[in-house]
C-alpha cells in the first residue's frame, strides 16, 4: 500500500525590498523616494535610525566607527522583518558601504536587491555642496569612499551611474529592478 503524499505548505512569496546605496550625497534618498511612488512601496529612509548621538558626531566631521554602525544597522533590520512578516514592499535609502551591513539587511526576509548609485569623488562632492539640510558634510565624503567596500561578485547588486539626469537613474533603476524582481 502506496503511503500517501506528505502535504506540503503554499510557498508564500516573499516580499520586495528595494535598497538604494551609496556613499553620502550620491543621490539615494531622491531616487529610493521616486522609486516607491512609482512601485507603490513603503519609502525607509536608513538616516532615520541613526542615534542623535551619531547624526551629531557626523555633523561635526567625525566618521562613525564601523562599532558606532551597528547598532543602527541592526535597528533598521530589526524594523525590516517587522514589515516584512506583514508582507509590506519597501524601498530603503541605504548607504549599504560595508558587505557585512548589506548581508545583514539580505536576511531581514525581503526578497532583496540593492541598486549601486556609482559616481565619482567630484560629482557627487558638487552635489553635497548644493543640498541643503542635511547632517552629513562634505568633509566626510573621504571617509565614505574610504568605507566603501565595492559590491563585487553580488549578484543582488545592479550597479547604476548617476552621473546622468535623476530621471534617467530612476528610468535606468526600474528597468534593471523589473529585471530581477516580481514587481506585480
Amino acid at each position: 500500500m502506496l503511503s500517501p503524499e506528505p502535504k506540503l505548505k503554499p510557498e508564500v512569496k516573499r516580499p520586495n525590498l528595494v535598497v538604494i546605496m551609496g556613499v553620502s550625497g550620491c543621490g539615494k534618498s531622491t531616487i529610493a523616494q521616486k522609486i516607491a511612488d512609482t512601485l507603490s512601496y513603503r519609502y525607509l529612509e536608513a538616516d532615520d535610525y541613526h542615534s542623535e548621538e551619531a547624526k551629531s558626531r557626523m555633523a561635526s566631521g567625525i566618521p562613525l566607527t564601523n562599532e558606532m554602525r551597528k547598532p543602527w544597522v541592526r535597528s533598521i533590520c530589526g524594523h525590516l522583518r517587522q514589515l516584512a512578516r506583514l508582507h509590506i514592499d519597501c524601498t530603503l535609502a541605504f548607504s549599504g558601504l560595508r558587505k557585512e551591513h548589506r548581508d545583514q539587511i539580505r536576511e531581514a526576509g525581503y526578497n532583496t536587491i540593492f541598486v549601486f548609485l556609482n559616481g565619482d569623488k567630484n560629482t557627487i562632492k558638487r552635489r553635497m555642496d548644493t543640498r541643503a539640510n542635511h547632517f552629513m558634510p562634505t568633509k566626510l565624503l573621504d571617509s565614505q569612499f574610504d568605507t566603501l567596500e565595492r559590491p563585487v561578485n553580488e549578484d543582488d547588486v545592479i550597479a547604476v551611474p548617476i552621473d546622468v539626469p535623476v530621471g534617467d537613474v530612476v528610468t535606468s533603476s526600474l528597468k534593471s529592478i523589473s529585471k530581477k524582481l516580481l514587481t506585480t
